[in-house]
């Protein structure tokens, strides 16, 4: 079962808006939409600048440029390889690779499966216990390509 709403121009119409006379509105907007639907669907991005006065460019450019935001429906779960310094010195990128094989995906691409967005990102505050992934929004430190394999069993069932 989803986490998220099925997408529809209708049902996004009252977030816009409920933040277009907010001053830097296109921030919180843009995230309840996602939250919402878990992205932001290009049906939105019109009504999105005209609410706010902006171009369609500069909506488009503002989701483009924040790295959170998608504009495709999201695989049912999310796994975030952590490749900062503190990670790649504890085996960050062996861990990287085992899970690009694992997988069938490279960083930045959807598995094999087309169950889980794999990402790399450059750090998730747990350097302490590195190497780190979050899988779903958890964090998981001191992680092994056997724990990694692991948790995969996990939500796959």
């Amino acid at each position: 079962m989803s986490r998220f709403v099925a997408w529809s121009l209708d049902a996004a119409l009252p977030i816009v808006e409920r933040w277009k006379d907010v001053e830097g509105g296109l921030l919180p907007m843009s995230v309840e939409i996602q939250s919402t639907f878990g992205y932001i669907d290009t049906e939105v991005i019109q009504p999105v600048a005209d609410a706010l006065n902006l171009s369609r460019a500069e909506v488009v450019g503002f989701v483009d440029f924040y790295h959170d935001f998608r504009k495709t429906p999201p695989a049912a779960h999310q796994l975030r390889i952590c490749l900062a310094e503190a990670c790649q010195a504890s085996g960050g990128n062996d861990l990287s690779q085992h899970l690009s094989q694992t997988l069938g995906a490279l960083p930045g691409e959807r598995s094999a499966d087309g169950e889980i967005d794999v990402d790399a990102v450059y750090c998730l505050g747990n350097c302490g216990l590195s190497p780190a992934v979050m899988l779903d929004g958890k964090t998981y430190g001191r992680m092994t390509a056997a724990r990694a394999d692991s948790l995969l069993e996990g939500i796959r069932g």
